[in-house]
């Protein structure tokens, strides 16, 4: 269906024109020939489907259509981002009508979101945390909202922003005297009470997910160990240059440290993440959106509202501990039906992530083990070993200078003795079968399927937490004996010491008053 199709104000039909929408997409169709006559939805539908335009039209056409123009509407999202974004696309469609929109969100400050408010706001939209604050303050009045739209419910509830949406939802007009859209990616008890507690015969409309894994995607696993991510990732860096990217990592420490490596080797690129203050995390995201910078490392909450249609790679650094994450991440590249690539790096350390992600896809990942040709070379530290990179272990900064400390030398390290040259080539050694031992094992995984890797690590790690902790009773009850002798020599131990320290102490006593003594009668001979 085209938008033309629909009978939508002029001025509103001319915002949708500017923006370049033509035809619907399939939430967009359904939820428009339903909603606007005011009927509550329940709208099932995956992340990038196009619902954020389904509800901004319906709440702008009836905004239009109300005579008095008594009425306002919330729209309420998980996120900063998410906020910011539904403003834009709101302001974009919004272009060429008198509607006044602001957004209302944690992070900034609150004196021009209050301005906004007292030169009146037609459509509000803010995360639940700030919204509350401005009604408990009576900054923000919600007595005249006759419309509500949450977006990505289900995320809301993954945050804890349950109790916040029963607040905010009591303090607005009833059920019956407004419309109530609720969106989600996913159906959970907590979306369906709210649907049921707090709307009137709502129409629930489901869009299948699309398998965007399986027709759209360029999917790769590459098993790498984890000091070898960064020289694969350079690698295909290097053959590829991918005209816009977001590399995922599951924690912020892992981004900012990425980050600090991809800038070591000459690669613009920034990384967006919950702590960074509200301005930079725009400024990042302006820059990316306008291209200025291709290369975006993010965590899954920070990237939650980041909407970019042209994104040619997703580079999975870590493997997602939620599998639906997997999807989230990797549709990003696939968004109104272009094609996208999308690479998974999978350590020793992701594995146990894997075989959740092939069975919430059903599918297993086109995998394949990383070899010699899939690594480049790295500047300073691009090898990383026990969780920290070379370069830090070395007692070296960023710029490659010496950490010295309290006189111009490394303790930690001068006081260490040097290894001999037989002990040097015998650990290169050691390093070199263990890395034998490791790729072995990657080709192993490669070849396995889930439920076989599954098996696998079963056996090699529960079988051995059974052999260490089981032994016979004779060998736990001898054990045991062995303690309690133990346990009685090191308490006739403790008692001799605590006597040792009582005498020495009386003598230390003893001798002190002695000096007591000769000083009294050194003072009365000399009159002192």
């Amino acid at each position: 269906m085209n938008y033309s199709e629909l009978n939508l104000n002029g001025d509103l039909y001319k915002g949708i024109e500017n923006a370049g929408y033509v035809s619907c997409t399939p939430v967009q169709e359904k939820v428009l020939t339903v909603s606007l006559d005011g009927t509550d939805l329940y709208v099932q539908s995956q992340t990038g489907s196009g619902k954020t335009a389904a509800f901004l039209l319906t709440i702008m056409q009836q905004l239009m259509a109300d005579q008095d123009k008594s009425k306002n509407a919330l729209v309420l999202v998980p996120t900063r981002e998410l906020a910011v974004q539904v403003e834009e696309e709101a302001r974009k469609l919004a272009k060429f009508t008198r509607l006044r929109i602001a957004s209302f969100f944690g992070g900034v400050g609150y004196e021009k979101q209050i301005e906004a408010l007292k030169k009146g706001v037609d459509i509000l939209i803010g995360t639940p945390g700030r919204v509350i604050d401005l009604e408990e303050s009576k900054q923000m009045d919600l007595s005249h909202i006759g419309y509500l739209a949450i977006d990505e419910a289900d995320r809301m509830f993954d945050m804890g922003f349950y109790p916040d949406l029963r607040k905010l939802i009591k303090v607005l007009p009833t059920a019956g005297e407004r419309q109530t859209m609720l969106f989600s990616a996913t159906l959970n008890s907590y979306v369906k009470n709210l649907a049921y507690e707090y709307t009137e015969n709502p129409v629930e409309i489901t869009i299948e997910a699309q398998n965007i894994t399986v027709d759209e995607i360029d999917q790769e696993l590459i098993h790498v160990s984890s000091e070898k991510k960064l020289p694969l990732l350079m690698n295909i860096l290097n053959k590829e240059k991918p005209e816009s990217l977001i590399i995922f990592c599951n924690t912020k420490r892992e981004c900012e440290y990425l980050s600090r490596k991809l800038h070591q080797n000459d690669v613009k690129s920034e990384y967006i993440m919950g702590d960074l203050p509200q301005k930079k995390r725009q400024q990042i995201m302006d820059s990316f959106k306008a291209g200025k910078i291709n290369i975006l490392v993010a965590t899954d909450v920070a990237a939650r509202g980041i909407d970019v249609n042209d994104l040619a790679m997703v580079i999975n650094w870590d493997l997602p501990n939620e599998a639906e994450n997997y999807v989230h991440r990797i549709g990003r590249t696939a968004r109104a039906g272009k094609s996208g690539k999308a690479y998974t790096f999978c350590s020793e350390q992701d594995v146990y992530s894997l075989m959740p992600i092939e069975r919430y896809i059903e599918k297993q990942i086109p995998s394949r083990v990383a070899t010699d040709e899939d690594y480049a070379e790295v500047k300073q530290g691009g090898e990383r070993k026990y969780g920290r990179d070379r370069a830090d272990r070395s007692g070296r900064n960023e710029k490659g200078d010496r950490n010295d400390r309290r006189g111009g030398k490394n303790r930690r390290n001068s006081d260490k003795p040097q290894r001999s040259g037989n002990e040097y080539r015998g650990s290169r050694n050691g390093v070199a079968a263990e890395g034998a031992k490791r790729q072995d094992e990657l080709d192993k995984l490669s070849k396995m399927t889930s439920d076989e890797r599954a098996a696998y690590y079963r056996e090699k790690f529960s079988g051995n937490k059974s052999k260490a902790g089981n032994g016979t009773k004779s060998e736990n009850r001898k054990s045991g004996n062995n303690a309690q002798k133990g346990k009685g020599k090191h308490n006739n131990v403790t008692q001799n010491k605590a006597k040792a320290r009582s005498t020495a102490a009386s003598k230390a006593q003893g001798k002190k008053s002695e000096k007591k003594g000769l000083f009294a009668k050194l003072k009365s001979l000399f009159g002192r």
